[in-house]
């Protein structure tokens, strides 16, 4: 029976490569020389220190973009709150891996609404979806491509 898993995962290798790249960019701008700017990586977590809040802005633009370059979607981004520590201001970043309960929840009733002949079931951090047809679940999987969520998903786990 084809079944397909719908996740939401950060490889942490590429995740590492970003934040390096995004750190390197901040060392060779002009408007970061003698500023005390830098990314700190904590398996899944950013922290972003800066002199001002407006670079901790610029920051956070540049590590939007070194993860769209390695095919990170930014919606897997969770900013804190800014915090000042004396005169420097820092921000936590973590990137949210596994499915939340509230977003299998909607996945498995946008599935149901549209009625599509396939069984699917909330797994941990994952949704497995279930069909006797391979067009069904390319069926799910382009009603999730288009669906608006607040969390990337991957689908992985293919199987005939």
């Amino acid at each position: 029976m084809p079944a397909f898993d719908i996740v939401s995962e950060v490889d942490l290798h590429v995740f590492s490569n970003a934040v390096d790249q995004a750190g390197r960019v901040i060392e060779t701008r002009f408007d970061f020389k003698g500023v005390d700017a830098r990314f700190e990586r904590d398996a899944l977590t950013v922290t972003m220190f800066a002199e001002a809040e407006f670079q901790l802005q610029q920051m956070e633009d540049l590590l939007r973009a070194a993860l769209i370059k390695v095919k990170i979607d930014p919606l897997a981004m969770e900013l804190a709150d800014v915090k000042g520590a004396g005169k420097q201001v820092k921000q936590l970043v973590t990137m949210q891996s596994g499915l939340t309960s509230d977003v299998a929840r909607k996945i498995i009733k946008l599935i149901k609404e549209n009625k599509i002949k396939v069984q699917s079931q909330i797994q941990d951090e994952q949704v497995r979806v279930t069909g006797k047809k391979r067009d069904d679940l390319q069926q799910v999987m382009a009603l999730l491509r288009a669906e608006e969520l607040d969390q990337p998903l991957q689908f992985t786990n293919f199987r005939d």
